[in-house]
């Protein structure tokens, strides 16, 4: 085990640890707007959004196409990838797509993710801004692409947009997207973490597996209830090429309830598990 005794002794010095923590980054960091490796990484975050609605949500219509009992009969039920298939669909994108970004962007692709590390100091405003609008944009995109090449069934099968399944109350639906997004963001702390880089560094740990699992399950449980949302640009760029009045009405829910989650993850990991507060008290009493 590596060292991790943090609390302060007499003296008021505190032992050494194995891992070095980053320094909180600044609220308004204005030098950033001067520099192009944000501007690079805005548009990492784009393509990566982009791509990412792009093929989950063909997958999607994909899916329903080929279990319409109008067109593939009797069996058409069993055809298809299913939900089993779809929640692959989400989760690999997301294990892709971080691999490949996380080295220029962090690999957010998700405003509720950018927005839970963002409460705790891991991105700065401005940076955080850029993203949640990259991501929204590039969601538009991914999800217009899918209404060109597959216009013929994009309306007819729902476009891909998340609604609240007939028999579930909006309090079930916003609860969901909590939890949901909760297990997301609370894995991206986890598999990011300086500490635990450090005390399994002789095993290898791949971040964006974790959190790609991560979606894959919460899609498992969720996408009965609400199709899934736990990323409000995606369900914001279904939204706006779908453009359906009940997808409006619940769009409300895919941005309440990731950003609560976000919230909830990144204050029981920095305050609970890091125990920031507690070593900020210990090195103000020492």
């Amino acid at each position: 085990m590596g060292k991790d005794v943090e609390a302060a002794v007499e003296g008021g010095e505190f032992t050494a640890k194995d891992y070095t923590d980053p320094p909180p980054a600044l609220l308004i960091d204005a030098e950033e707007l001067t520099k192009w490796s944000l501007y690079r990484a805005v548009i990492a975050e784009f393509i990566a959004t982009m791509l990412f609605l792009y093929i989950t949500v063909a997958t999607v219509i994909g899916y329903k196409h080929q279990s319409d009992p109008n067109v593939g009969g009797a069996d058409a039920a069993c055809s298809g990838v299913g939900i089993l298939g779809i929640a692959w669909a989400f989760g690999g994108m997301i294990f892709i797509l971080v691999y490949c970004t996380a080295g220029i962007s962090g690999g957010h692709i998700n405003p509720a993710v950018t927005f839970g590390l963002l409460l705790a100091r891991k991105v700065s405003l401005i940076r955080a801004l850029l993203y949640m609008i990259a991501q929204c944009l590039g969601a538009i995109c991914g999800v217009g692409l899918v209404k060109g090449f597959q216009r013929a069934y994009y309306d007819r099968y729902g476009g891909g947009a998340n609604e609240l399944s007939s028999g579930y109350s909006r309090g079930t639906g916003l609860a969901a997207e909590i939890i949901g997004t909760f297990v997301l963001v609370y894995t991206v702390f986890s598999a990011t973490d300086p500490k635990r880089n450090a005390r399994d560094s002789h095993v290898p740990v791949l971040a964006p597996l974790p959190i790609g699992f991560a979606v894959f399950m919460v899609h498992l449980a969720t996408i009965p209830i609400t199709g899934t949302g736990i990323n409000p640009a995606r369900s914001l760029g279904a939204a706006v090429i779908y453009n359906n009045e009940k997808a409006w009405d619940d769009q409300w829910i895919f941005w309440v309830g990731p950003l609560i989650g976000a919230a909830i993850a990144a204050a029981y990991h920095q305050y609970v598990l890091r125990a920031s507060a507690a070593k900020a008290l210990a090195s103000f009493r020492s």
